[in-house]
């Protein structure tokens, strides 16, 4: 995931401009900057969309593949059992 940009030079200044002292104004966009971390853009989210959306096509193809089977072993087990008798 991409960082956002967040210039603390700019937000610095303004803070600076609005009266806050230099110190303090650098400190609190470093704050903001530290507090950011790691952010996911709308790329980011559009490719873990496509993603899980994969994933929810292959869930869907196993759960198929399991009702196929279950089905075969049912009607295998209904042929042996009925031999039986």
């Amino acid at each position: 995931m991409a960082s956002a940009a967040f210039d603390t030079l700019a937000a610095a200044r303004k803070l600076e401009s609005a009266g806050m002292d230099r110190n303090q104004a650098e400190a609190v966009a470093g704050v903001i900057r530290a507090g950011q971390g790691e952010l996911a853009t709308k790329s980011d989210l559009a490719a873990l969309q496509q993603e899980l959306a994969g994933q929810r096509r292959d869930l869907a193809g196993l759960r198929w593949m399991i009702a196929i089977n279950m089905a075969i072993t049912l009607a295998t087990l209904a042929a042996v059992l009925q031999g039986l008798v």
